[in-house]
């Protein structure tokens, strides 16, 4: 069927809805077609749809299908066997689910290429051949990133930190082994962290400040090209441009000895800001790009970044006029529709008070506590990113806000300048974050922000897989922020995050 043909099928199938028999999506590619592997050598279609926990997430590709035989996306540069696309799967949202982790685990074990032992096992040092070794990545879809200690400018020379950090708990040896961890010769920290979509670049790339809000700071500029930085790319910012993250991840997670020649790195660059993806389908709902509505990965692909409500749509308003299907029977979608669409108006109108946020309430703040909702970090239309530059400490890798994690390391921050603004001067952690870039004690568990794009094809979620799902996303903010969510208001933004 040619993709004319799909999506006239699929506007079709929208109009039959019935209460309790909701059509496929045409569109969809299953296995073994679901999974890319290094070298497949197929052709990346203009739209790619698979399945996913709420139903179709699609990949458009602008500008049409691209052969990816001999791409450097798609092949093994490095050591591994490896290729960007292992990490970065369409089927997932161009990230990587825990769950295809696990099928990749049951089809192949230890000998499939997403488990190589630099950072898809839980340490190299670990019997490889056994599946405890791989448990972060098998269960949470977390691989080992090791920072470099102290941390390191971007021309690679030390930054002195006015932190001490200590090794509480070390569950795998990656961070007191003899070859690893703050003490060893090549001293390092090994945290473990979610990969993230190289889809919508477009949006995490787009400036929306001349500084950043966040530390009152002039952003900084690209060396190579002098345009500011947006800051939203990497988790802990250590990389600033997709180049930079191209070569970092070339060099680590691909295992490739020599830096990218100028070539591929363009082309990896040119492929990645051609990616849009969104929910497309949803098995309750329908077609998120019918009947008013104005979702999936087209309305990415047409519209320009832009913050809240300044390019005519408030964040979510996608939403806000989708009609439930002519058909009398649909009762089902029309109640899902509508929940969709309180969603959107709790995610942008519920408020509640945000405090103890460093990145928000500190260091130039914006009081302690500040009410707001959560389009006050979620604010970039069409994308809910944070249009302002920067990183903010949600508690989700520190005490005592995170989430017990016994499977993760656990690390103990000693202040030695000024103390911390809301932790004082010891924190505990399974992760520095930002620190780790900056070596700054206040900003010890800052994180970018997520994209929200495609959430429901890549499970678990935050950098840290602590919430398996988009209900644990809404349950943590709640307890993190007292926000006394009814169970009305839950489910209703979890349906609205499944059909991003």
């Amino acid at each position: 069927m040619t993709i004319a043909g799909r999506y006239a099928a699929s506007l079709g199938c929208a109009v039959a809805l019935i209460a309790t028999v909701i059509c496929a999506d045409p569109l969809r590619a299953e296995s073994p077609d679901r999974w890319w592997a290094a070298g497949d050598g197929r052709m990346f279609p203009a739209q790619a749809g698979y399945s996913d926990a709420s139903g179709t997430v699609e990949t458009l590709l602008s500008g049409g299908p691209m052969p990816t035989s001999g791409h450097p996306f798609f092949e093994a540069l490095g050591s591994n066997g490896r290729a960007c696309v292992t990490c970065h799967q369409p089927a997932d949202g161009m990230s990587l689910a825990a769950s295809s982790a696990q099928s990749r685990w049951e089809l192949h074990g230890a000998v499939d290429p997403l488990f190589a032992a630099y950072d898809g096992s839980n340490c190299p040092t670990l019997p490889q051949q056994e599946r405890a070794s791989h448990s972060l990545l098998i269960e949470f879809g977390l691989f080992r990133i090791e920072r470099p200690w102290p941390p390191r400018d971007s021309a690679g020379r030390p930054i002195k930190p006015d932190f001490e950090i200590a090794v509480v708990r070390d569950p795998y040896g990656c961070n007191s082994a003899p070859a690893y961890g703050p003490q060893a010769k090549h001293a390092s920290i090994s945290v473990y962290r979610r990969p993230r979509p190289v889809s919508n670049l477009k949006y995490l790339t787009a400036v929306g400040f001349a500084f950043d809000p966040k530390q009152g700071l002039a952003l900084p500029r690209d060396a190579a090209t002098g345009r500011q930085i947006s800051g939203n790319l990497m988790a802990d910012a250590r990389a600033p441009t997709l180049e930079a993250q191209a070569r970092d991840a070339a060099r680590t997670h691909l295992g490739l000895a020599t830096p990218l020649d100028v070539g591929a790195l363009a082309k990896i660059v040119e492929f990645e800001l051609r990616l849009f993806t969104a929910q497309r389908f949803s098995e309750a709902g329908g077609f998120v790009d019918v009947d008013g509505a104005h979702g999936g990965p087209r309305v990415l692909a047409q519209s320009e970044p832009g913050q809240l409500g300044s390019i005519g749509r408030a964040v979510w308003s996608e939403f806000d006029d989708w009609q439930a299907s002519a058909s009398p029977d649909s009762q089902r979608q029309r109640e899902f529709r509508e929940s969709v669409r309180r969603g959107a108006r709790v995610f942008r109108e519920r408020t509640f008070l945000i405090s103890d946020s460093a990145g928000i309430n500190s260091p130039i703040g914006f009081g302690n506590p500040v009410r707001n909702s959560c389009v006050f970090c979620h604010n970039m239309s069409q994308m809910g990113n944070d249009v302002a530059p920067g990183q903010v400490d949600l508690g989700t890798t520190n005490e005592p806000f995170a989430d017990p994690q016994p499977q993760l390391p656990l690390f103990r921050i000693t202040c030695t300048g000024e103390p911390h603004p809301h932790y004082g001067r010891t924190i505990l952690t399974h992760d520095p974050g930002f620190a780790l870039t900056t070596g700054r004690c206040a900003d010890v568990g800052k994180i970018t922000l997520q994209s929200m794009r495609g959430l429901a094809a890549r499970a678990p979620y935050f950098s840290n897989g602590s919430a398996k799902d988009l209900r644990a996303v809404v349950d943590f903010y709640d307890r993190r922020y007292d926000i006394g969510y009814t169970e009305q208001e839950k489910q209703d933004l979890v349906n609205l995050m499944s059909v991003l």
